[in-house]
């Protein structure tokens, strides 16, 4: 008998980030020289504090044992001290923070612990996948929330179907924004807390790229007057330490909500390395040393190259003010499908298409600021050969 994936795979969009790596995989086993700007993942090493931390907790027996279900307790108190420090944001540190493995984990389990088959999240296109295909995991239905450039990358909150809004359960939002680089104030969440408290739902804020920024720094949900009795939001050490492959995060928020994904998280993994944990206490309290500082540095000079290529090419771009991404129309008459193979294909530079990103997302590229600014010039320079 041949062994059938299971039938809610069918329901997930195609994932045309697996159709790209097969593409660039397949360029540079053909020898071409790749420029790839596909990818979110930092080149800078992690910081060298962060790895002190981890080689002498490495060394410690008891850090190989497993990890607590909430997570080390001195990670969650240094994250409650960093949410106070950052944000002036107070918080329980046993009940309103909880350790992740990732905050891609922790957004991916959220709906198997708060919505029930059948039941709506509210999930803003283009937006990053995890968030409509962790939905239909849970068995829930997704409603699009369209963001658009004439409204700054953000939801009309007033565009939600009523019946929509009625049966939601849980809202995603994300600033600063993934894939389009927009950014929000404490007036936008403002609104997203009383429709969330008008509607009865959880939010969950993905706010994975706080900390990556260029004039003022983003605010947290949290701030706002009562939010914490609504929303969940997702923290990582990815972006801030380089930390990508050291899968480390954290949830903070809602007690309710943070027990019950908890509730999911110990049915189905056993917690970060410790190790891990002790050396995001030591990166956490260390959140403003000047080697964190400097990498902010390093992405604004290759935004602006970037962004000043592409503009001298005819792009219309918007300077991002936040993440390291760079989110731009493709030229006029082309999908977004289109228009990265052919940049792939004649400059071997690889791009994200929109429609990647969702429906919403068609007609745009996104472009991953992750490479030195020479290679960033240079990828500049091959688009300008190609004629569209």
């Amino acid at each position: 008998m041949p062994i059938a994936p299971a039938q809610r795979l069918q329901a997930l969009p195609p994932y045309l980030f697996a159709e790209i790596d097969r593409r660039k995989r397949a360029a540079i086993a053909a020898g071409k020289d790749v420029i790839d700007l596909g990818v979110g993942d930092p080149d800078r090493p992690t910081h060298e504090f962060v790895i002190r931390r981890m080689q002498e907790a490495v060394a410690v027996p008891s850090n190989h044992r497993y990890a607590p279900g909430w997570g080390l307790a001195e990670f969650n108190r240094q994250a409650a001290e960093w949410m106070r420090c950052r944000f002036g944001v107070d918080l329980d540190p046993h009940r309103q923070v909880l350790t992740l493995i990732g905050s891609k984990e922790g957004l991916g389990h959220l709906p198997l612990a708060t919505i029930n088959p059948g039941e709506v999240a509210l999930v803003p296109q283009p937006g990053y996948p995890v968030y409509q295909s962790a939905t239909i995991f849970a068995g829930g239905q997704v409603q699009v929330m369209p963001l658009r450039a004439e409204s700054r990358w953000l939801p009309v909150l007033e565009e939600i179907p009523a019946d929509a809004a009625r049966r939601a359960r849980l809202m995603f939002i994300n600033y600063p924004n993934n894939p389009t680089a927009a950014t929000c104030d404490a007036d936008f969440f403002r609104k997203v807390v009383d429709f969330a408290a008008e509607h009865d739902l959880l939010v969950a804020h993905d706010a994975a790229y706080t900390e990556v920024y260029f004039d003022q720094r983003p605010p947290s949900i949290l701030q706002i007057n009562g939010a914490v009795d609504r929303c969940v939001e997702f923290h990582s050490l990815s972006k801030t330490f380089n930390m990508t492959g050291w899968r480390l995060g954290f949830a903070a928020g809602n007690a309710t909500a943070l027990a019950a994904l908890a509730k999911v998280k110990n049915n189905v993994d056993s917690g970060q390395f410790l190790a891990v944990q002790w050396a995001g206490v030591q990166a956490l309290a260390q959140h403003d040393h000047v080697a964190v500082k400097a990498q902010l540095d390093v992405y604004r000079e290759r935004r602006d190259v970037f962004v000043h290529g592409l503009r001298k090419l005819g792009y219309r771009v918007e300077m991002p003010r936040a993440t390291f991404y760079v989110w731009a129309p493709c030229p006029a008459g082309m999908s977004s499908l289109e228009f990265a193979s052919r940049v792939l294909e004649e400059a071997n530079v690889v791009l994200v298409p929109g429609i990647g990103f969702g429906q919403a997302g068609e007609g745009y590229f996104r472009a991953a600021l992750t490479i030195p600014v020479e290679r960033l010039q240079e990828a500049v320079d091959r688009l300008a050969g190609i004629r569209f």
